[in-house]
């Protein structure tokens, strides 16, 4: 292993609060499930703030990524409509649009979760539906408003893929707690997962060492013994390998 006596360092993208019960004020904010997850896989979690001019110093320090949930406005473009006129982008969009590009540039092991998927895919070029409660025929309410510890709907996973290897199965029942969904299917990305409705639940890109998005939320399941825990520690593996050159 590259570091013997020190664990991977991965970098977990914040979410962004406005104002809430933390604070009146702006301020960073996300679950502890994804720190601990991460932690519990031998992995170090390193909290990413959205400082614009540290994004080659976050890549450079951190050996793997966690593009993490969380409900706030995409930019028209991304449901592949004209931009709007005088539109604001959230702060965590405009910060992780360029930051996940450039993790993929330089080949950085990266985990993307519910939105996180959303905007790995995005970053391909891919475009999104804004509700698929109401753009797609389908009797699975994937905006639950169950626990979110609570088993959802059922997905199949594609055998042959890189999900299928690191969840060792083909059939499995999710979480879930997301409206917009992946629309369309690219070239260089690898559908991995559906629910019974069609909606994507997995993707990947298998040119790259380790990318792999996820549209239900499985921090809230890694513990040992459970599928949801090997997608944190195939990312801390990969973490840990030399990258090519």
């Amino acid at each position: 292993m590259k570091n013997p006596f020190n664990r991977p360092k991965i970098g977990i993208l914040l979410d962004y609060v406005e104002s809430g019960t933390f604070s009146t004020r702006p301020h960073y904010a996300l679950r502890q499930s994804y720190f601990d997850a991460v932690w519990h896989a031998h992995g170090l979690p390193v909290a990413i703030p959205y400082i614009n001019d540290a994004k080659r110093d976050y890549l450079t320090y951190c050996d793997g990524l966690i593009l993490p949930g969380g409900f706030y406005p995409f930019p028209t473009s991304i449901y592949g409509e004209s931009a709007k006129l005088g539109e604001t982008i959230h702060p965590r969009y405009a910060f992780e649009q360029d930051f996940v590009q450039q993790a993929l540039d330089a080949d950085t092991p990266i985990l993307g979760i519910c939105a996180g998927m959303q905007i790995l895919a995005a970053s391909t070029g891919a475009t999104l539906y804004r509700d698929v409660r109401n753009e797609l025929p389908t009797n699975i309410d994937h905006l639950n408003a169950q626990p979110a510890e609570s088993p959802a709907h059922e997905i199949s996973i594609v055998e042959g893929t890189h999900l299928n290897e690191i969840l060792g199965t083909t059939k499995m029942v999710v979480n879930t707690a997301h409206k917009e969904a992946l629309k369309d299917n690219l070239d260089n990305l690898t559908i991995s997962a559906t629910s019974e409705d069609g909606v994507i639940e997995g993707i990947e890109l298998t040119e790259k060492r380790f990318c792999v998005g996820v549209q239900w939320h499985p921090e809230f399941f890694a513990f040992k013994n459970n599928p949801n825990f090997n997608l944190f520690t195939s990312l801390i593996k990969a973490a840990d390998l030399p990258s090519q050159p």
